[in-house]
């Protein structure tokens, strides 16, 4: 069963306070920046990513930078982030298509970006929320295992939990939610052993009252 609209917005309060400086874990000065980071984040940590992108947003300051790159060389800057022969691809390719249809922008809608090679739903909207300031909820493992265990959400399913967060919050706080779910999974509710005994939303939360309280 899941939390009320209410107990939601009551989560998303508690989390705020808890977590105040929650921010995206990507380094990024634009929406190139983000985008290519953000595909380079796949199975790989933001702390990682931003090792890699430090030195290659130095080498390559835009689309034009990197599309006729030879993806071999591509692949030795980013060879530490994992899958990065797919990712090399998928990156050139995306330039190629940024250069060639959209003038070396990035555009700031969610199907365009989801035509990009390497670019899926969660990437595209990380996208549109943090590079274009559009109210959006991008689902990662983190946000997907703390928003089915609270009980904002109840699926099995990421584009089901990414809707029913967004029937379940407002959506002036859809963003915000995905940093303070994100922060909330990295340091209270991890993976394996959650804190619940710390937690500050465990009067809410549907895990702690159906398998830790009982």
């Amino acid at each position: 069963m899941r939390v009320t609209k209410d107990e939601a917005l009551e989560v998303v309060e508690i989390l705020k306070k808890t977590y105040p400086d929650a921010k995206p874990g990507l380094h990024f000065k634009n929406a190139f920046e983000l985008l290519v980071a953000t595909i380079l984040s796949a199975q790989c940590t933001d702390k990682r990513v931003n090792m890699i992108t430090e030195k290659l947003f130095k080498k390559y300051k835009s689309p034009f930078d990197l599309k006729d790159v030879d993806p071999l060389e591509l692949e030795e800057e980013i060879r530490d982030c994992g899958l990065y022969r797919n990712k090399s691809r998928n990156i050139i390719n995306t330039c190629k298509i940024l250069c060639d249809k959209y003038g070396g922008t990035v555009p700031n809608d969610m199907e365009k970006l989801m035509e990009l090679p390497g670019v899926g739903r969660k990437t595209a909207n990380v996208v549109i929320s943090n590079a274009f300031k559009q109210d959006a909820i991008a689902v990662d493992t983190h946000v997907f295992r703390v928003s089915n265990r609270i009980g904002l959400a109840e699926s099995d399913d990421v584009l089901k939990t990414e809707q029913q967060l967004m029937d379940i919050l407002p959506k002036n706080l859809w963003s915000l939610s995905h940093h303070i779910l994100i922060y909330h999974g990295r340091n209270i509710c991890i993976a394996r052993k959650p804190k619940c005994d710390i937690c500050p939303i465990k009067h809410i939360c549907k895990f702690y009252k159906n398998f830790i309280k009982n």
